[in-house]
């Protein structure tokens, strides 16, 4: 059983209406508040911080289109779906990859400045997985931040409400199981101080995803899976929570290291560096044809691999060819990373090793953002939409964010769900995970469930998650504890069942792909009493 917890509806300490309510302010949250707002529709934009946290302001590689003359939806297509391993829903990377070039246009058009070769075109470059260059870029290595800045500014222009430090617990819904609106925690002094509820027949969970819940991942403290978590609470579709990407190049900061680590864009590889092992050897060569620019999946578990055989803590990244030039014009936010770690990487080598960066599950959508409860729609890495399969392509994330966002307009202007008032809660007691049981949950998880995964790993994972005790108070932090713990439990359930490896799911003891039983999506639903029910779903085609 995952635990589960209530609020009463009916009591709340403050209540706000709107027809529209955005969870996330990242990518898929701001471009999505837009749409509603151009719409005339009264909208409230909810973040856990401020605006201008969460993962998108730390994208770093860029957002991929088919940009330029020598490239194609098609072949976009064609390297989407060769780097999902067979698990894409086809139908959604063609939306994805045709629709993509003008949500890139559109979001120039809102004052996001990428960056221009010498003819005063969009340049472009390669990331793994990519046979073209068509990685648009910002500020060098600076893209999510530019992109948020656009947006945030975009926002304020159009006059949405934003609610800041702001934890969503739980959804609220109407007689007939339809949305009607969030409990909120808002932490900080005000009208909105404390629990609350915003009554909205429309909510849109945009809340990223749940990287802390390793010890080490490239996401910020944030990324906690409070969306993902409200929406299994509420009862609708999660799937391939099992497929957790782990970015093959982020900077080893020693065994002790715990958080936020910082991010190695895939760009640098795009522009020459290359991967030695303790050796020195080039160890991508003869794994992949694209070598050292493979799809993420296969780099990490060569890194990997590599480690092991040569008992190492990680592995190297040879940038000094690139040139110190290089290095400040193209990735000054990544020297500045090295420099405070007194890495020049224009002369040094910079060790690194995978560490979680991206879900690829989430909330299962359809190709509208809509789930399986009426009324709640999700967008962006929140959502299983089903365009990454097995493993995201590089750079599709910010992408995926700008598109189905316009599809949630397009589906907002067809009109919006009646009002209702939601149903108060049956008032059964809080269960929540206390905060000092974090550090085991995520220590557990890299441990046990992270880039490599076995049947005996994995039952240790769950066995040492189901001993958690369930005796938190209702502060934030064990909110957040509680929904890490919660999609913990699901991943460990899913990565158990899928006997197989394949994408970013690694089971030493099912080394092959199984395309005859288990090219299926695993889909889940919790039922009141917090007892989890697994289908198998096909996939899309």
């Amino acid at each position: 059983m995952i635990a589960t917890s209530h609020l009463v509806a009916s009591s709340p300490g403050w209540t706000q209406r709107a027809d529209v309510i955005v969870i996330g302010s990242g990518v898929a949250g701001l471009t999505s508040a837009l749409h509603a707002r151009a719409l005339g529709l009264k909208v409230l934009l909810v973040t856990k911080a401020r605006v201008d946290e969460g993962s998108t302001r730390w994208a770093q590689g860029g957002i991929a289109a088919a940009l330029s003359e020598d490239d194609s939806p098609d072949d976009h297509l064609r390297d989407t779906l060769e780097a999902g391993a067979g698990l894409c829903d086809v139908d959604a990377v063609e939306v994805l990859v045709t629709e993509g070039p003008q949500a890139v246009r559109s979001l120039i058009a809102l004052g996001a400045k990428f960056d221009l070769d010498p003819s005063g075109a969009i340049a472009l470059t390669r990331e793994g997985g990519h046979l073209r260059d068509r990685i648009a870029h910002a500020g060098g290595d600076a893209t999510g931040a530019e992109i948020s800045r656009a947006l945030v500014a975009a926002v304020a222009r159009a006059g949405i409400e934003v609610v800041e430090q702001a934890l969503v617990l739980d959804l609220l819904r109407d007689a007939t199981g339809a949305a009607q609106g969030v409990t909120l925690h808002v932490m900080g002094a005000g009208q909105r101080d404390g629990v609350g509820a915003v009554l909205a027949p429309v909510v849109i969970l945009a809340t990223g995803g749940f990287g802390q819940v390793y010890s080490q991942t490239t996401n910020p403290y944030v990324s906690t899976g409070d969306g993902v978590a409200l929406a299994l609470r509420g009862g609708a579709d999660v799937a391939d929570l099992e497929f957790v990407q782990f970015h093959p190049t982020v900077m080893w900061l020693g065994p002790e290291a715990r958080g936020q680590q910082p991010l190695i864009s895939e760009a640098v590889r795009g522009e020459g560096a290359v991967l030695r092992d303790s050796d020195g050897v080039r160890f991508m060569e003869g794994q992949h044809p694209l070598a050292d620019l493979a799809p993420r999946d296969v780099v990490a578990k060569a890194i990997m691999r590599r480690m092991r055989e040569t008992d190492a803590p990680h592995v190297w990244l040879d940038g000094r060819a690139l040139g110190a030039a290089q290095w400040a014009a193209r990735f000054p936010t990544i020297l500045a990373y090295c420099q405070d770690h007194e890495i020049d990487p224009a002369t040094d080598l910079i060790p690194v090793a995978p560490a979680a960066h991206y879900v690829s599950g989430g909330v299962r959508t359809d190709m509208r953002g809509r789930s399986s409860v009426p009324g709640l729609l999700a967008c962006g890495e929140v959502a299983c939409t089903g365009v990454h399969g097995a493993n995201r392509l590089a750079s599709n994330s910010l992408l995926e964010g700008l598109v189905f966002a316009e599809r949630i307009g397009e589906l907002l202007s067809e009109g919006i769900p009646e009002v209702r008032d939601p149903v108060a809660s049956d008032g059964r007691s809080v269960a929540l995970i206390a905060d000092r049981q974090r550090r085991d949950l995520q220590c557990t998880m890299t441990d046990d469930a992270g880039v490599l995964r076995s049947a005996t790993s994995l039952e240790d994972a769950r066995v040492r998650l189901a001993s958690m005790s369930a005796d938190g108070s209702a502060c934030t932090e064990d909110w957040e504890t509680t929904n890490l713990h919660a999609l913990a439990s699901v991943l460990v359930a899913h990565a158990l069942e899928r006997q197989e490896t394949r994408g970013s799911h690694w089971r030493e003891d099912f080394p092959e792909r199984d395309d005859a039983s288990w090219r299926i999506h695993l889909v889940s639903r919790m039922d009141p009493d917090g007892q989890l029910h697994t289908r198998r779903e096909s996939v899309r085609t």
